[in-house]
């Protein structure tokens, strides 16, 4: 088991800033982003000022985005209990195949006690059902669209055919939306654009997903062009479990000491509504968010499955903690302190893509919207009625917080964790590349064609649902360079990858495994290798931070 502390190494302490020195570094970081205000909006505090002022923000993650306040009374943490999202029944399981259905609809849920708070949903609930897959059986999920927009339903993490893979402009229309959508693609309403190969339907849509894959968590979410952002906010976000026989003779934890944990920041307006900046509420017409959120939306509340700071009784045991970020923009370093300051091991088992080789021990860890990461979490050694909070280093006030757990009792613990998780995970070098390519992600202007305005952009172009940005063929193994001015989780679609580098260095203990998400710190260039097989067809790759690939950083590859 390597002894890795990942950020929290001998040496690098000076790296890490206490309150004052955070204190101090967000009032310098203000003065910056005023004097960008002044020269053309929230946008691009490196695009304007170079990547030096990136290179310096690098040791220390800033915050990407701004932060709604909440205008309704908060419940203290810890006190409401964490919801299990339920497990979904498929309707028919003969030929082979798992079959499906599930209605996203809209409905009203008490997220915070007493409050009632409109939502869209899968079927009803946020986070939506989990599913829960065999590896290589294949899943038919027939999704019926009774909400007031169109939507596109993505797996992100699946290994997917690219008519299921949910591309942004295969739209599922509602029932009663006038004619065909094809002309509501544009950035902020800058154009026309219009996507030649878009599939779209009415009403309902099967999408398949082989699961040819790797055991791991995967998670479903709306994928609609140019309103991703708003509609993940209001509830689009759910799991989906993918396992087999060789991860359940490990002897993890498991059962009701296997939880998954979907975080996720959100705001309350007055009326208990979820608060969110769009400039077009009813999120028919004009994408977007009012201009200091154009760098991310940040919201003052930390749900984990959809509830405010809860709490969990466990055992004395170990447990295995199946962790998503699924916030727009919010970045959380996460660490296990019980109430007397002590520090408890997170051992990764697992990242985006299923098992490492082997464990890896943090101390703290972070992660980027998108990004999960299996952790076992060993309590036998706190006291029964003891406490451990799961805390967010990145925060402040109330976002300091994440979730508690409360030992309630002494238990036998028959899990281990093995030395060796997995012998599967891919192993390409770089010499096995047949080429390599370079895609910068930066903020700037959207070009003559997009009327010229601000947006976040990939190798300097805006997203272009007609454009092939890069061409790959089945079965290639390809080097590709990343390079961010500030923070931006990349997500390939279809394929996981393996990182080589971090800043001309070596990856760092987070990076470990098979991936599909992969955060760029400011400054940051990151070396990432990957072999396009499955399937050929149009997929995506993008800044998962939703704001950012709404307002155009997004790029499309063709596998031939």
């Amino acid at each position: 088991m390597s002894d890795h502390h990942d950020d929290d190494r001998p040496g690098h302490d000076d790296d890490r800033p206490g309150q004052a020195g955070h204190e101090r570094l967000d009032r310098a970081r203000g003065l910056a982003r005023r004097h960008v205000l002044s020269i053309g909006g929230a946008l691009g505090l490196v695009a304007f000022s170079g990547l030096t002022t990136a290179r310096a923000l690098a040791r220390r993650p800033p915050r990407t985005g701004a932060e709604l306040r909440s205008k309704v009374p908060l419940p203290p943490p810890f006190q409401v209990p964490l919801p299990i999202p339920p497990v979904l029944k498929p309707v028919s399981t003969t030929g082979g195949i798992d079959r499906y259905e599930m209605t996203q609809r809209e409905t009203a849920a008490e997220i915070l006690p007493g409050v009632r708070t409109p939502l869209w949903t899968y079927e009803g609930t946020f986070p939506g059902p989990t599913i829960e897959s065999r590896r290589g059986r294949p899943v038919t999920i027939r999704h019926r669209n009774e909400l007031p927009v169109p939507t596109v339903v993505h797996l992100h993490g699946g290994r997917t055919p690219a008519a299921s893979d949910g591309y942004p402009t295969d739209l599922v229309l509602p029932k009663d939306w006038p004619g065909s959508a094809r002309g509501h693609h544009g950035m902020h309403g800058m154009g026309g654009m219009r996507d030649p190969r878009a599939v779209e339907s009415r009403l309902t849509r099967d999408y398949t997903f082989p699961l040819d894959q790797r055991p791991t968590l995967l998670w479903y979410h709306d994928h609609r062009m140019d309103f991703t952002a708003p509609a993940i906010w209001r509830g689009l976000a759910g799991l989906h479990i993918v396992r087999d026989d060789a991860e359940e003779a490990l002897g993890l934890p498991s059962g009701h000491r296997e939880l998954p944990l979907m975080i996720a920041d959100r705001a309350f307006g007055d009326d208990g509504a979820l608060a969110y900046p769009a400039l077009d509420p009813a999120l028919r017409e004009r994408p977007g968010v009012e201009e200091p959120y154009l760098a991310g939306v940040l919201g003052d509340v930390v749900l984990v499955n959809g509830a405010p700071w809860p709490v969990h009784e466990v055992d004395a045991a170990r447990y295995r903690l199946r962790v998503l970020n699924a916030s727009n923009a919010r970045h959380y370093e996460l660490e296990a302190v019980t109430d007397d300051g002590r520090r408890l091991d997170l051992v990764q088992v697992g990242a985006d893509q299923g098992l490492l080789a082997a464990p890896v021990v943090h101390r703290t860890l972070l992660i980027a919207p998108a990004e999960r990461y299996d952790l076992v979490v060993d309590f036998s050694g706190v006291p029964v009625g003891g406490r451990v909070r799961i805390a967010n280093r990145l925060g402040s006030g109330r976002t300091r917080d994440v979730m508690a757990f409360r030992v309630a009792r002494k238990a036998r613990d028959g899990s281990r964790v093995p030395r060796v998780l997995s012998t599967d995970v891919p192993s390409w070098r770089r010499s096995d590349a047949v080429r390599v390519r370079d895609f910068s992600f930066r903020a700037g202007r959207m070009g003559g064609g997009m009327g010229g305005g601000h947006g976040w952009l990939i190798g300097g172009r805006p997203f272009d649902p007609a454009r092939t940005d890069a061409t790959v063929r089945l079965g290639d193994v390809e080097v590709w360079r990343l390079v961010a001015d500030v923070h931006h989780p990349v997500h390939l679609h279809l394929v996981g990858f393996r990182v080589l580098s971090r800043g001309g260095g070596r990856p760092l203990p987070r990076d470990a495994g098979l991936k599909d998400t992969v955060a760029l710190r400011p400054g940051e260039a990151v070396e990432i290798v990957t072999r396009f097989d499955g399937y050929r067809g149009r997929y995506l790759f993008h800044c998962h931070n939703a704001e950012h690939e709404d307002m155009g950083m997004m790029a499309n590859f063709e596998v031939v």
